[in-house]
């Protein structure tokens, strides 16, 4: 599995999202063990450098914590912070864009509000 759906962005950013994503879906518990750099960079065969960069980004964003000689671990609260994050980047992303898309075509907001409800039975 090493290839990234997007190769304009860098592996190690591409790396801690896959944490994110594994945090969020409950695939890695709070104060779970993560896998190693090492594990990583086997699994997606990235070099292990590429792999510690993209832990020690969620480190330094206190999704991940070291317990020496032992390993990486999640925080306690990171789902839930990770979660508001990926909130706030939903709407920057696609919520805004798409009030500025609408407005431009003429979308009233109660069209818009009906487009949706329309789309949630989407797959």
């Amino acid at each position: 599995m090493g290839l990234f759906i997007d190769d304009n962005r860098p592996i190690f950013v591409q790396i801690a999202e896959r944490i994110e994503d594994d945090i969020i879906e409950g695939r890695l518990p709070e104060e779970g063990q993560v896998p190693s750099t090492n594990q990583f960079a086997a699994f997606y065969q990235i070099n292990p450098a590429t792999a510690a960069k993209g832990v020690n980004l969620l480190v330094d964003q206190n999704v991940l914590y070291k317990k020496r000689g032992i390993g990486m671990f999640v925080t306690t609260g990171a789902r839930a912070s990770l979660m508001e994050k990926r909130r706030e980047q939903f709407y920057e992303q696609y919520v805004v864009t798409m009030v500025q898309e609408a407005e431009k075509l003429g979308i009233t907001a109660e069209q818009l509000s009906e487009m949706i409800r329309r789309g949630d039975g989407v797959q």
